[in-house]
């Protein structure tokens, strides 16, 4: 278990819910992922890469909606700028996207 963290802590963690739009390869990575767009409503378009080519194809992703951190600062990924960290499930090595049980709007927080 990690260390505890107060509430306010917590509560800086800006969870949403967006729709991905776009999904390619990223051969430039270290370990085999994807880059994707994802869709967060009036917050935008933001790009992220992820390593999750062992349980999803392209196909899988396009149009799911996943929950993902929209307030971490930008980072830099091989030539690649992610914008957001969508956030899984690990089991042993492998990572399972969280997404809502029912459709929601694009944006929408998590809480």
């Amino acid at each position: 278990m990690k260390p505890e963290i107060n509430f306010e802590a917590f509560v800086k963690v800006d969870l949403r819910v967006g729709t991905i739009i776009e999904v390619n390869d990223f051969p430039e990575a270290r370990k085999p992922a994807y880059q994707m767009r994802i869709d967060f409503g009036t917050l935008g378009i933001r790009k992220t890469s992820a390593q999750i080519t062992q349980l999803y194809t392209k196909e899988d992703l396009l149009g799911r909606q996943i929950v993902a951190v929209v307030n971490f600062p930008r980072k830099q990924i091989a030539q690649f700028m992610s914008e957001c960290l969508v956030m899984g499930a690990v089991k042993e090595k492998d990572v399972m996207l969280l997404h809502p049980s029912q459709v929601v709007p694009n944006g929408s927080t998590v809480a």
